[in-house]
Parts: C-alpha cells; sequence; structure tokens
C-alpha cells in the first residue's frame, strides 16, 4: 500500500466501523465540500470543492463533479476545473462553487480565496471548463467568496455571494459580465454567515446559507422579489458542535426536494481535532403549504432512499458507488477507475435490478499478479454470494483486461457489493462492470 494513502484509508475504515452501512457521506473515496448541485436533463450533476487528504486547514487546489440519476449512486468524473484554470490565481484558495446552464453552455463561478470570484464557461457540463476574462469577474472586497447564481422566470440572472456580508449583481445574458453597480444587500438575513444559495420556488425566493460561525447550521430567508428584502424565516438544520462549518445545495429532482451540506465524519473518525477535511451528506427537503420548510436534524447517517433503480446489463462505471470501505478513485488517460484496494475493502451499489437474473459477470480490471478476487455479494459485505471474479495477471495495471466469471441466478431488486480479496504484493484496480443474461 503507497504511505501516502496510509492515513486517509485508516479513516475509512474506523468510519466503516462506526457508521456500519450508512448511506451519509454519499462521497467516501475523497473528501468533498461546499455541494453545488444542477439538475440537467434526467441527471443531477454535483460540483463540490476538494479538500486534500493531508489538509489541516483549507487545503483546496481543484473541484470536482460527480452525478446520479438515482440519488444513492454516484459516479465519479474527476476534476473539472482547478486553480490553474485561471492565470491569476494562485495554487490554493478553489472555495465554494456553483454550476448554471444558459444557451447550450455551462458557466462555473469559482471563488478564489482573497483574489476574487471568477467565471470559467464550458460547452458540456462535465468540462473541459475555460476561463474567457483573464481576471475576476467580482473582485470587490474581502468578502468574495461562496458564488451562487439563479436564472429568474424573466430571464434575468442573478449573483450572490459574500462572507460576512451578502452582495448580489445583475448578470448579463452572457452570464460572465454584469450591469449596474455590485449592491450590498440592505436586509442581511438574521444569522447569516456565508454559503448563499439562492434559488426560487413558485412564486417564492430563499436564500439558504451557514448559519453564525461558529458551530455553524444552516438558515434560510425568504422574499417576494429576487433582490429582497430577506425575512428571516428558521433554520433548515441547527448549529450543531459536529460540525464547524456548512453549505446548502437545494434542487427539486423526480419529485422531491434535496438538501446537500457536509459534515467531519470521516475526517472525525480518525481524529478528534478539527481539521479541513470535510465529506459531502444530503437529506430530503420538506415544504410546507405556505412555502416554509420543515427543520431537519444535523445529518442522519441514512441518507435518501433511491428514486430509481440501475439497470445491471449496461456498462457500469467501477467509480459508480453508493458506500465504500478502504479504496480511492483516480484518473488515467483512459477515465476514472478504482484504486489502492486491499483485502475486505468493498463497493456498494445501491438498488440494482436483476429482473429475472443474471448468469455472467463481465469486469474490466488490471492486476500485477495472479491470486487476487472479486467477491459479489448481495444486500451486504457478507451477504448471498453470487459469485467470485478470480482475477488474472494482466501484466501492468496500465493493460485493462476483460475478465469474466459465472454467477448464481437471483432476480429482483438488490444492493450489490465487490468485496475485494486482494493477494500478498499483488496491485489491483477496477475500471467498469457489467452483468449478461
Amino acid at each position: 500500500m503507497k504511505p501516502a494513502f496510509c492515513f486517509l484509508l485508516l479513516s475509512f475504515l474506523v468510519s466503516a466501523a462506526l457508521v456500519g452501512q450508512a448511506q451519509n457521506p454519499i462521497i467516501q473515496t475523497k473528501f468533498t465540500a461546499d455541494p453545488a448541485p444542477m439538475v440537467y436533463r434526467d441527471t443531477v450533476f454535483l460540483y463540490t470543492s476538494h479538500d486534500e487528504d493531508d489538509a489541516k486547514g483549507f487545503k483546496m487546489y481543484n473541484w470536482l463533479l460527480y452525478t446520479s440519476t438515482d440519488m444513492v449512486n454516484w459516479t465519479d468524473r474527476g476534476t473539472v476545473a482547478s486553480t490553474k484554470s485561471f492565470s491569476w490565481s494562485p495554487q490554493n484558495g478553489a472555495w465554494a462553487p456553483q454550476c448554471i446552464a444558459r444557451n447550450g453552455k455551462f458557466y462555473l463561478y469559482c471563488p478564489i480565496h482573497v483574489k476574487g470570484i471568477g467565471v470559467l464557461v464550458s460547452d458540456s457540463p462535465y468540462g473541459p471548463f475555460t476561463d474567457p476574462l483573464g481576471k475576476p469577474l467580482i473582485k470587490n472586497s474581502m468578502d468574495d467568496i461562496d458564488p451562487t447564481v439563479y436564472i429568474d422566470d424573466d430571464g434575468q440572472a442573478y449573483l450572490y455571494w459574500g462572507n460576512p456580508n451578502l452582495y448580489y449583481v445583475k448578470l448579463n445574458e452572457d452570464m460572465i459580465s454584469y450591469s449596474g453597480d455590485i449592491v450590498k444587500s440592505p436586509t442581511k438575513p438574521a444569522d447569516y454567515q456565508e454559503g448563499p444559495w439562492f434559488y426560487k420556488r413558485k412564486d417564492k425566493y430563499y436564500v439558504a446559507y451557514a448559519s453564525t460561525c461558529c458551530p455553524e447550521g444552516i438558515g434560510y430567508s425568504m422574499s417576494t422579489s429576487p433582490t429582497g428584502p430577506w425575512n428571516y424565516t428558521g433554520t433548515l438544520m441547527d448549529h450543531s458542535p459536529k460540525s464547524n462549518g456548512n453549505h446548502p445545495g437545494i434542487i427539486d429532482y423526480k419529485g422531491n426536494s434535496y438538501l446537500f451540506g457536509f459534515n467531519y465524519a470521516i475526517s472525525k473518525a480518525l481524529s478528534p481535532t478539527h481539521t479541513e477535511r470535510r465529506s459531502v451528506c444530503v437529506a430530503k427537503l420538506t415544504y410546507n403549504p405556505d412555502g416554509t420548510i420543515q427543520q431537519l436534524p444535523f445529518w442522519s447517517e441514512e441518507g435518501v432512499k433511491r428514486v430509481a433503480a440501475l439497470n445491471p446489463y449496461q456498462r457500469i462505471e467501477a467509480e459508480t458507488i453508493a458506500a465504500s470501505q478502504g479504496l480511492k478513485t483516480s484518473k488515467g488517460p483512459n477515465g476514472m477507475y478504482v484504486t489502492s484496494i486491499d483485502s475486505d475493502d468493498y463497493i456498494k451499489v445501491k438498488g440494482v435490478d436483476f429482473a429475472q437474473g443474471a448468469k455472467e459477470l463481465v469486469a474490466s480490471v488490471a492486476s500485477t499478479s495472479a491470486g487476487s478476487a472479486i467477491e459479489i455479494h448481495l444486500d451486504s459485505p457478507a451477504g448471498a454470494l453470487l459469485g467470485t471474479l478470480k482475477v488474472k495477471n494482466t501484466g501492468n495495471l496500465a493493460s485493462w483486461v476483460a475478465q469474466s466469471c459465472k454467477v448464481s441466478r437471483k432476480s429482483g431488486i438488490h444492493d450489490v457489493y465487490f468485496v475485494f480479496k486482494a493477494a500478498a504484493n499483488n496491485q489491483l484496480r477496477f475500471d467498469w462492470w457489467q452483468f449478461n443474461q
């Protein structure tokens, strides 16, 4: 095992022992924070900031992307942008972003600590994103962090941001410039600290935000106008000693509403000492008839229920994960894959619909020797054994080979666990899988 991964692996193992089969945090192979969900067509695109493995403060170099169509299995799409995307940015300081689609393009608003707020543009939500301005879009004060963007029904786009004050501008249709002055909100919401999330639902405008530090909760205010005045309404999540921070992201998807944020569960499983190594979580959000929102407890371990079943009879990327233990994801010339695999590490994929049953598993793997295996279990890491893929030596870790094994026919919808049995001194990587009928 690579020494650089030792402490992080330990944290995942300890965390797994504490929370069992928990769905929160939803990303367990990297430290993620500042979730910015975007619904585009039938998919949730979850953009996040990224705490480095060895962070003891804010050590943040890039922004990551995860996608899901069922709210429980999240596919790691890798880094979509970094501080290197801006010629004017230092290496560190990639704080809370948000992405929005308009006129066939995608705009990623990125705060660079103490440098301002930049904007990147792409023809695809997956990137690549590039800087059209060569300078910050917003450079107003030290408050220039945590941008949030929304396009109103009349086509006017608004960009809000700020800590500890709340500011906004009216963006032009090109989304990379604005008209008028930067406005400091005259009605700063009560208990507001940072991390605003601005949106409209029906005929009401909302700004949710991280509550006054520290510890932070999540509060929200409402208005009948996109520019306020903002009337403090309540808390989505009370201040909690379990967290020194939070950052809301809110969407409606497939008939449900969801609140994203983060906790420190994985990091604190390693050490009770607070470090900025955070993990994104999600909870179902419920609106009252008058538009107010029901308060939630601190992030539950259970997370949310799936809103669709997964079809296993098509190629599924190995980095599509509901929960995991011990392993990591990385990117190579051919895309993302699962790596840093040790014996008894596992991947959980939730809600797999076998219909009348499969007869074979095909998986793309790379291995430096023979003797390793991937056990396929149902509903728990020690559940019914569906089959065992005995991994052959592919020569090196850059050589991917599709290998197969027979599986027992099981019908219906199950959670699938890929449990790894790694031979001594063997290195193993996992790229994709597919069942055949």
